[in-house]
């Protein structure tokens, strides 16, 4: 089967058409990232914005276009954070499958977790799996998804009203942002991660998988990546020493210098210290001195699950 799927996030909107045979991916014919803040205001003021969805809009009819040229099977959206807390979600959900023959799916935060582990870790249960305790961490810009697992089993998972989004609108308001700013969202973050993962289960973890923009970006980042390399991103090894030298970097710069920065990508420059302040608490809380920085991840987890 050739499908397509569509994520509609809080902060970017992806595209991956990929071919599937017998529950593995076999070619990944395209992949394609564009930012929309699809959902700026929404943690304020509980709706998607007119000019939020002006942007979202013309990002999915060039996307219909690209998949009609692939001649796609089928073509999945999966929405996630910002369409399913914000009062006018799901009319957008309808309207985006009306306009654009996209078959549309509000994500659970449960789902979201689920689809995010089976994607990031599918490369390691192709190879046999691993007896290991794997946490995968999921950036996005409206939640944070926490799933720890053993191969395919999902021991723990939790969706968390932690993103970089929804932390920048709460706590920026200078440029560049303060350390009483950052400090903020650190204390903010802390308290949810806290309390949303048992201390126990944080204990029991022996490896991280990162994924999503902020830890993409800081690998990238880190090795100068100009342009983006995805083969380079994936599978780098992200320290907790090389991540406080960048975030030292990039928070001594106003945004207009940051978007200049190489390895980032300019619409990114306004989420990325906060992403950086949610990784380091996620980091510290479960005491992980690395995370493996992956490509995989909803994307691809979604394919797999809406092929079968």
């Amino acid at each position: 089967m050739r499908i397509a799927i569509v994520d509609v996030g809080t902060n970017t909107t992806r595209l991956f058409i990929a071919d599937v045979t017998d529950g593995r991916i076999t070619r990944e014919l395209h992949r394609e990232s564009r930012v929309t803040r699809l959902g700026a205001g929404v943690d304020a003021g509980g709706h998607l914005q007119t000019d939020a969805l002006e942007r979202e809009h013309a990002v999915l009819r060039d996307y219909r276009d690209l998949i009609v040229g692939y001649e796609t099977d089928r073509a999945v959206a999966v929405m996630t954070s910002a369409v399913r807390d914000a009062a006018n979600g799901r009319e957008f959900a309808q309207d985006a499958q009306d306009r654009y023959g996209l078959e549309a799916h509000v994500l659970t935060g449960d789902q979201e977790a689920r689809l995010t582990y089976l994607g990031a870790t599918d490369d390691l249960n192709a190879s046999g799996g691993t007896a290991e305790a794997i946490l995968v961490v999921d950036i996005g810009g409206g939640s944070t998804e926490l799933v720890i697992g053993t191969g395919r089993h999902l021991d723990f998972h939790v969706s968390t009203q932690v993103g970089v989004v929804r932390q920048a609108d709460r706590h920026i308001r200078s440029d560049p942002p303060t350390d009483e700013e950052l400090e903020a969202i650190t204390d903010d973050v802390s308290h949810v991660i806290e309390s949303a993962v048992p201390r126990h289960r944080r204990a029991q973890v022996q490896r991280a998988i990162a994924v999503a923009g902020t830890p993409t970006s800081l690998a990238a980042i880190a090795q100068d990546l100009d342009p983006y390399d995805p083969e380079k991103v994936h599978g780098f090894r992200l320290t907790a020493t090389t991540r406080d030298e960048i975030r030292v970097r990039l928070q001594s710069l106003p945004l207009a210098q940051r978007r200049q920065v190489k390895g980032l990508h300019p619409d990114r420059a306004i989420t990325i210290l906060p992403g950086i302040v949610i990784l380091t608490v996620v980091m510290d809380l479960f005491g992980l001195e690395a995370v493996e920085v992956s490509e995989h991840d909803i994307l691809r987890g979604a394919a797999l699950e809406f092929s079968a």
